[in-house]
């Protein structure tokens, strides 16, 4: 799985094609999506008219809250590989952990791994006792749990214990969708300064460093080609555990103990 992917909420139609060929001119080849952005058929689209085989695309996508209530995983899956126009995808994801629900999709998704309709399962917005509750029941293990995390959302304990279970930590909204607490914090500009480097840069190094897989989302040309150009550096000792004091456990996005999973 690449290190830096391309998040696609809430892109799609022509938007999202254009930037998604644009992207991949610039050396991306993973790509993040959810039946519930609607936006499959655009990222098919961009898959069809790319110039590169789809064993050199990396696509995850992932089951709605809605969809887990239906009760029904494998028609969900198999009306996302329709839309997108794939026999499979890479990665298939639970959303959220929708309460009452979430153990019994594990286990039909545990089903659909080894039918080979995906090539890896995991999980969103999981905290650390969704997961206990999961590895309890669980035959696979998740590979990747895809959380908020920034540098003022470190969730340093959880990406511990997924550590612990070989679990990959994927950090969506990486860049706490450019929240004045992240692009004026002055660690980062000092830090950023330093390298020549922009502040999304040197949070993305500090993922990468830390061991994070990043999907930022931006259309813009000159960030798609920045947010992939992270590996000419190094961050010191000193400047990761800096940037890692940042925290505050601040979320631009929804606590999944605290949200109305019927809304998102």
């Amino acid at each position: 799985m690449p290190v830096i992917g391309l998040g696609t909420y809430p892109m799609n139609g022509n938007l999202l094609i254009e930037t998604m060929l644009k992207s991949i001119t610039y050396g991306y080849r993973s790509f993040d999506t959810s039946s519930a952005y609607q936006n499959h058929e655009s990222i098919g689209e961009a898959i069809r008219l790319c110039d590169k085989n789809r064993d050199k695309i990396f696509i995850t996508t992932k089951l709605s809250n809605s969809q887990q209530r239906s009760g029904n995983v494998e028609g969900a899956l198999k009306r996302s590989l329709s839309i997108l126009g794939l026999k499979y995808v890479d990665l298939y994801l639970i959303h959220w952990p929708e309460t009452d629900h979430y153990l019994e999709s594990w286990i039909q998704m545990e089903n659909l791994y080894k039918q080979g309709l995906v090539r890896a399962i995991g999980v969103c917005n999981f905290h650390e006792h969704h997961l206990k509750s999961l590895l309890n029941i669980a035959n696979v293990i998740p590979a990747v749990n895809q959380i908020e995390l920034h540098p003022c959302l470190t969730q340093k304990p959880l990406t511990r214990f997924c550590e612990s279970y070989q679990i990959r930590v994927e950090a969506y909204s990486p860049l706490a969708r450019m929240h004045r607490k992240l692009v004026e914090n002055p660690i980062l500009l000092q830090v950023a300064d330093k390298y020549k480097k922009s502040v999304p840069q040197i949070i993305l190094r500090w993922n990468y460093q830390n061991g994070i897989i990043s999907i930022p989302k931006t259309q813009d040309s000159k960030r798609l080609r920045d947010n992939i150009s992270i590996f000419d550096f190094s961050l010191l000792p000193e400047e990761m555990a800096a940037i890692e004091a940042i925290n505050e456990d601040f979320r631009v996005r929804h606590d999944p103990d605290n949200c109305d999973f019927s809304k998102l």
